[in-house]
């Protein structure tokens, strides 16, 4: 099962890298942070020992608190730059009359 979320997470990486890089940058350092998981199972799978336990445990959780920060920031400037663009300031001359 191991082999399984390991070629998941693979296979999640290289989507984002390659599809949906072109839309947004982020889409990079999601992909390259889902790379990372993938790594991480499959050497989970082929090493002995529990590879989410311990001091490579606790690195992962760093690594991962690292990526979704980054990917928030990413997400609510993106958020904010979309609404902007929406709704357009209204001018003086846009109001309408009473």
């Amino acid at each position: 099962m191991a082999y399984l979320y390991a070629a998941m997470w693979l296979a999640a990486g290289l989507i984002l890298i390659f599809r949906m890089g072109k839309e947004n940058r982020v889409f990079y350092a999601a992909g390259a942070f889902f790379l990372l998981l993938g790594g991480w199972w499959l050497a989970d799978a082929l090493l002995p020992g529990d590879q989410f336990a311990g001091t490579a445990g606790w690195v992962l959780r760093g690594i991962t608190f690292a990526a979704l920060l980054v990917m928030c920031v990413a997400f609510f400037r993106e958020n904010r730059k979309e609404k902007q663009m929406q709704s357009p300031e209204q001018t003086d001359g846009d109001k309408p009359e009473k």
